[in-house]
């Protein structure tokens, strides 16, 4: 019904950039916010950083400065801008998104399949 794919995740080196993407597709009424989250082995799902419809923006204290969130309402797609990678980003990044499929419904979170993001030299 609701369907998040990413794009963009892969290997570079420490102090690079990758820029990943997550477009939403499928029959629903609209969407709230979409962020991304990450899950590095062994740990928990962890915000990363999430935009609302109007633009509010909200980042983990770890990629302040060094991550952009940003989004394009019109194609429905969330954009993750990744500067100044570190080891530590290394992870598996989800893109999640609070969708109302039905004008009358509540929101409820979907979420994509995960795009991996190595950073080693």
């Amino acid at each position: 019904q609701v369907q998040l794919v990413e794009s963009g995740g892969g290997l570079v080196q420490p102090g690079g950039s990758l820029r990943l993407s997550c477009a939403a597709s499928g029959r629903f009424f609209s969407i709230n916010a979409m962020g991304w989250y990450r899950q590095a082995p062994g740990k928990e799902r962890d915000l990363v950083a999430a935009i609302t419809s109007s633009g509010i923006t909200n980042y983990a204290d770890s990629v302040k400065g060094r991550f952009t969130v940003s989004r394009d309402n019109a194609k429905n797609t969330v954009f993750l801008q990744m500067n100044s990678l570190k080891p530590e980003d290394t992870a598996i990044y989800y893109c999640n998104a609070d969708v109302r499929v039905q004008w009358y419904g509540e929101y409820a979170g979907f979420w994509g399949q995960g795009t991996q993001v190595a950073v080693s030299s």
